[in-house]
């Protein structure tokens, strides 16, 4: 069986409080956000949702998607950009030229560019440490513990069974690439 690494985002533990941005920023040593923490509906990130009393601020931390079908990969003609064995997809930065294809091509638009060193720059699920067994930093640093990383092919992971228990999203599924992150929408809270 064929490993797909994948990840769950819990917004029910999701706080906001950017621990993962920060832990990729430092683990990958840019200056670049390859994941940015935002609302749902789109609103600032510190305005609540609803009406009084019923309000609540419901988190979406936003990265590469590390599809089953990337239309990233497809983008890139020199093949800086190619898909692993265990589904991570990757980007050599020293393959890249610069030509801001895949930026386009991504329709989650998490591909960044670094203007200083002219190459494109993206979510990695922390390869250097999955290739030591370890997790991807911003799992390890969330302090909602709403990060769950492993292989969603393996119907015993803790990743998998998170999906079958529970309620999840995917992000653009119109899009067709079957993103390997997933999210557990906050559960609805009655007043009594």
């Amino acid at each position: 069986m064929n490993i797909q690494l994948g990840l769950v985002i819990d917004q029910e533990r999701c706080i906001g409080c950017e621990a993962c941005t920060v832990a990729c920023r430092i683990e990958n040593n840019t200056s670049l956000l390859w994941i940015k923490v935002e609302t749902l509906g789109g609103e600032e990130k510190d305005t609540p949702n609803g009406k009084h009393p019923n309000l609540s601020l419901n988190f979406l931390p936003h990265l590469c998607n590390h599809c089953e079908r990337p239309p990233c990969i497809d983008s890139c003609s020199i093949d800086a950009l190619v898909k692993l064995e265990n589904g991570i997809v990757m980007l050599n930065q020293e393959e890249c030229t610069g030509c801001k294809a895949c930026l386009s091509s991504c329709p989650y638009g998490v591909i960044e560019f670094n203007e200083e060193t002219n190459i494109a720059e993206k979510c990695n699920f922390c390869s250097h440490r999955i290739n030591e067994n370890l997790e991807p930093f911003c799992v390890i640093c969330c302090e909602g513990q709403a990060m769950v990383f492993g292989d969603l092919n393996n119907p015993n992971s803790k990743i998998s069974q998170m999906i079958a228990e529970r309620e999840v999203f995917q992000l653009k599924l119109e899009e067709k690439t079957k993103p390997s992150v997933y999210y557990c929408p906050p559960k609805p809270k009655y007043n009594l």
